[in-house]
């Protein structure tokens, strides 16, 4: 069984999508709109979602590329759109499998099944463990030492950022284009910002880091302090 957020805006179909994978065992939550489904998606950090991309208010294809900003759970799109260069860009945008309507409701369920089978056969690679920090990339979820901490949406991205790097300086630059999604903002304060937050739920300072080092005049990068 697993959770699964379903995006569609066409009611008949996302009856069809919900009733298939509620049957199967799912645990099944439905949005119409591109939005409230970002939010939903956000609070409920479902396993897999079912996307559509003609949405009523924000286009599928933009709506994916917002919880790339802030989730890796897997995406499945499902579209009457069939364009074999459209399909190629989702997918390049960060889309797991790409399904064409019309489905039917078994086609979509084994999708989401083959689709969990692939994540859990890579699940070791969806936890990073740097020393005592244990970072869960899918629960979105950070420990030290045993002990929960509770990072904003922000915090989370530049750790795991940092921690997909570990041992390798990067740059602020890489920063605001990869965590950010912005060019880089030259004299804003935002990373040195976050960093010290960071620093300080992991017990340590700039002065006298554990975890996270600035090499000045380069960038920072995340080590094991042991």
């Amino acid at each position: 069984m697993a959770s699964v957020f379903v995006v569609e805006d066409d009611l008949q179909i996302r009856e069809l999508a919900v009733r298939a994978l509620a049957d199967a065992g799912h645990v099944v939550r439905a949005e119409a709109t591109a939005m409230a489904a970002l939010q939903g998606i956000v609070d409920t950090a479902p396993d897999v979602v079912v996307m559509d991309l003609g949405l009523p208010d924000v286009d599928g294809s933009d709506l994916l590329r917002m919880v790339r900003a802030v989730s890796d759970v897997p995406v499945i799109i499902a579209t009457a759109r069939d364009e074999e260069a459209e399909i190629v860009r989702l997918l390049d945008a960060g889309a797991d499998e790409y399904v064409v309507k019309p489905y039917s409701g078994a086609e979509l369920e084994a999708r989401v099944r083959a689709l969990l089978r692939r994540v859990d056969a890579k699940g070791a690679a969806r936890t990073v463990t740097v020393g005592g920090l244990r970072i869960d990339l899918r629960g979105r979820t950070v420990e030290l030492d045993g002990e929960t901490l509770q990072c904003n949406r922000k915090e989370f991205d530049l750790l795991a950022y940092l921690a997909a790097h570990v041992g390798t300086v990067v740059t602020r630059e890489e920063l605001f284009a990869e965590v950010w999604r912005e060019p880089y903002g030259g004299a804003d304060k935002t990373i040195d910002v976050h960093l010290s937050w960071l620093r300080r739920k992991l017990g340590e300072t700039a002065a006298e880091p554990r975890y996270i080092h600035t090499v000045r005049g380069v960038g920072v990068k995340l080590v094991d302090p042991s």
